[in-house]
């Protein structure tokens, strides 16, 4: 099996990097940092991202695990406790594969450009200058206007990370489905949005057009760019999908429990 490891960069975390490497090299593992079957992330969810979206034209084939040695790890199976039992388990028991579903964000430029990004977590659109005027249509049927500080769709599994913040609702991510949750709108007797996270099905897909001709923050998951020149975003549930290697049971709920109520005293 050929695997690699994205360590976050802190001591702790360099080491565990380097005692997964000596071990595995004993049982004749190959690290590939190009085609690994298996990638290994050690730090937070922020390092579990970024190990996403370095293989994320490999999604059929390079499965994910993390180690967690952040302050949340919400995608990470494993403490550096277990690093030992971890290794054993990769080293001589085959893996279940459990997949979850992803966001597809294409972004098409007044002249004529499209983008076409995947997230795990979410896609948020927001403005450096005012308000955030877009036209929300949903399956090609304008839905509202929206004006605001921006919106945010989320995956599943997103769904408990800014959407969470934004009081949307956490979802199983064995819905395959998007949530739109708006950031600060603007509600009074001009304006008027739906106020509620929308929960949309994978043949519902969003756009989100611009009313007004400004530059836009797009973040997906953590990476975020400027665009001056957005003819529309549109978000649906991707047709590809995100694999984790799971060598015991983590229940979705589970996840969501330990994360967010589990009290750790």
């Amino acid at each position: 099996m050929k695997y690699t490891v994205l360590s976050r960069g802190d001591e702790k975390s360099d080491r565990i990097k380097e005692t997964i490497v000596d071990h595995l090299a004993h049982f004749n593992f190959e690290y590939d940092e190009k085609e690994p079957d298996l990638a290994i992330s050690v730090g937070g969810d922020g390092t579990f991202l970024e190990n996403f979206h370095t293989f994320v034209h490999r999604l059929d084939s390079t499965a994910f695990i993390g180690i967690h040695t952040g302050h949340l790890g919400f995608y990470a199976d494993w403490v550096p406790e277990e690093l030992e039992k971890l290794l054993l388990q990769v080293a001589n028991k085959p893996y279940h594969i459990v997949e979850y579903p992803l966001l597809a964000i294409s972004i098409a430029h007044k002249d004529g450009r499209v983008d076409e990004h995947l997230a795990l977590n979410e896609c948020s659109v927001k403005t450096p200058d005012g308000s955030v005027v877009l036209d929300l249509s949903i399956k090609g049927e304008h839905f509202e206007t929206f004006r605001g500080d921006g919106l945010v769709i989320s995956t599943p599994s997103g769904s408990t990370a800014y959407n969470k913040a934004l009081n949307g609702a956490i979802i199983h991510p064995s819905l395959a489905s998007i949530q739109v949750t708006e950031l600060a709108s603007i509600n009074n007797r001009v304006f008027r949005t739906i106020g509620s996270p929308l929960i949309l099905p994978s043949h519902h897909p969003c756009t989100l057009r611009p009313v007004l001709d400004k530059s836009f923050f797009i973040a997906i998951d953590h990476m975020t760019e400027n665009h001056t020149d957005i003819e529309s975003i549109t978000c649906s549930v991707a047709k590809q999908r995100v694999r984790f290697a799971r060598f015991r049971p983590f229940p979705f709920w589970k996840r969501v429990h330990d994360s967010f109520i589990a009290d750790k005293r």
